[in-house]
C-alpha cells in the first residue's frame, strides 16, 4: 500500500475520501491548506479556513490519522487571484477554480505533500483517473468524469498535466453525493452535514465588484442597448463546408460581436466595465423591461457595456470560439492533434453546461470550436473542455 497525503479540506467529500483510503490500507496523512486570509469583499465578513480547520481537526481525529497545516496564502495570491484581477482588467472572465487545481492544489499541494513522503496527493473530487498503456509501451493517465452526473467536476481539472494525474487519487470519483453523506454519517464524522462549499475557490461567496476593487477602481460609465435589429446581425452568415472550412471562415465564425457607441442607445451608467461579463444578467440596476436585459459585450478600452432585451437575443449566440495556439492543452497527449486535423467532440464551455456537440479544428492560428448549434454566452477567458464519451481529452482558454 502507499502513502497518500490528502488534502483535507474541512469538506464532507475529502473526509469521506480520507476514510475510504485507509479502508484500502493505505497510509493516509491530511495536509490542510490555508490559501487566504483577507475577508474585503466576502459576504458577512466570511473567511471559511478558520471553520474549515476544526472540521479538518475533528474529521482527522476521528480518522486517527496525521493532519499538518501549511499556509500557501502567497503562491494562491501570485498564481491565481493576481491572474484573475489582471484578466479581469483586460476584460475577460477568469476561472479561478481550474487555476487553483493546476496552480495550487496539484502543483504547490503536490510539492508539500512530497515533503512528507507521499506517494499519492488525493483529494474529494468527483472525477475518475484510468491508466492506459500505449503500443509503445508508454502508460497514460486518463481523466474521466464522475460517476455522479450532478456533481462531475472533472471540468476543473482540466488542466492538470500527465505528471499530475499520475500522482493523483480520486477515492469517491465513483460515488454518487447521497453515497458520501451516508458513509459519512455512518462513521460518525463531523463533516456529515457540513453544507457544500460556495463562491471563489478558497475565498469564499463574494461580491464581486467588492473584492475586485482591492486592485480595479471603480469608473463610471454608459451602458448601450444594442436592438435584435442591428445590421450587422444579419450578415453574419458564413456558408462553408463545416466538416472542411478554411481558416478564414473559420476565424469569420469563432469573431465575437464588436460593436461602437454609435451602434446602439445609452440607457444607463455602471461602475467599471470590467466588473461584468458576458451572458451577465443581474448587477445592471436598470428595470422597466419585458424581458431581462444580458450583458453581450464588455469594452474596457472605452469603459462601455453592451446590453440585449431577451434570453434570445442574436448577441448573445455565436456558432464557434477560438483558442490561442498557446492556450491548446490536452490532457490525454496520446489524442493530441496535429494542425491541419479535426475531430468531433462533445464540449463544454462552463461548468454544469451540458455536453454540446461540436468539431474541434487545430490550425497554426491556434484551435477553433465549431459546435453543431450556436452556443449562449460564450466568454473570453474562460475555459473550454472537450470529451470523448467519459474522458475529458482536452481543454483551452477562450481568447474572445
Amino acid at each position: 500500500m502507499a502513502r497518500v497525503v490528502i488534502g483535507l479540506s474541512g469538506g464532507v467529500d475529502s473526509s469521506v475520501a480520507a476514510w475510504l483510503l485507509k479502508q484500502q490500507g493505505h497510509e493516509v496523512v491530511g495536509l490542510l491548506m490555508i490559501n487566504w486570509h483577507d475577508t474585503t469583499g466576502t459576504l458577512e465578513g466570511d473567511c471559511p479556513w478558520h471553520d474549515d480547520r476544526v472540521f479538518a481537526e475533528l474529521v482527522a481525529r476521528k480518522l486517527d490519522i496525521e493532519l499538518h497545516v501549511v499556509d500557501l496564502s502567497a503562491e494562491y495570491r501570485k498564481r491565481v487571484v493576481d491572474y484573475m484581477f489582471a484578466e479581469y482588467a483586460r476584460g475577460r472572465t477568469p476561472n479561478p477554480d481550474v487555476l487553483c487545481n493546476r496552480e495550487i492544489k496539484f502543483d504547490v499541494f503536490l510539492a508539500e505533500a512530497l515533503r512528507l513522503g507521499a506517494d499519492f496527493v488525493a483529494t474529494g473530487h468527483y472525477c475518475r483517473k484510468a491508466e492506459q498503456v500505449l503500443s509503445d509501451g508508454r502508460t497514460v493517465y486518463r481523466l474521466l468524469a464522475g460517476s455522479d452526473p450532478n456533481k462531475d467536476q472533472s471540468y476543473f481539472l482540466c488542466q492538470l498535466s500527465q505528471e499530475q494525474l499520475r500522482r493523483a487519487l480520486f477515492p469517491v470519483g465513483g460515488l454518487l453525493k447521497p453515497e458520501v453523506r451516508r458513509i459519512a454519517a455512518e462513521q460518525g464524522l463531523a463533516t456529515a452535514r457540513r453544507k457544500d462549499s460556495q463562491g471563489i475557490c478558497f475565498v469564499g461567496k463574494v461580491d464581486l465588484p467588492v473584492f475586485l476593487q482591492q486592485q480595479l477602481a471603480a469608473k463610471r460609465g454608459n451602458v448601450h442597448e444594442i436592438l435584435p435589429a442591428w445590421p450587422k446581425f444579419g450578415q453574419r452568415a458564413v456558408p462553408c463546408d463545416r466538416a472542411n472550412p478554411t481558416d478564414a471562415e473559420l476565424a469569420a465564425l469563432a469573431a465575437p460581436w464588436r460593436y461602437t457607441v454609435r451602434d446602439g442607445k445609452k440607457i444607463g451608467e455602471h461602475n467599471g466595465a470590467h466588473f461584468y461579463t458576458v451572458g451577465q444578467r443581474k448587477g445592471l440596476g436598470i428595470g422597466g423591461r419585458r424581458e431581462s436585459l444580458f450583458i453581450l459585450a464588455t469594452d474596457v478600452a472605452a469603459n462601455a457595456i453592451y446590453v440585449g432585451e431577451g434570453d434570445a437575443h442574436p448577441g448573445l449566440w455565436r456558432p464557434a470560439l477560438h483558442i490561442a495556439p498557446g492556450d491548446i492543452h490536452w490532457v490525454n497527449p496520446a489524442r493530441a492533434l496535429a494542425a491541419g486535423e479535426s475531430r468531433r467532440f462533445e464540449v463544454r464551455i462552463r461548468y454544469r453546461q451540458p455536453l454540446q456537440a461540436a468539431r474541434l479544428f487545430v490550425r497554426a492560428s491556434g484551435g477553433y470550436l465549431l459546435f453543431d448549434r450556436p452556443q449562449r454566452g460564450i466568454t473570453p477567458g474562460q475555459f473550454a473542455a472537450w470529451y470523448d464519451g467519459d474522458e475529458l481529452i482536452g481543454s483551452g482558454v477562450i481568447a474572445e
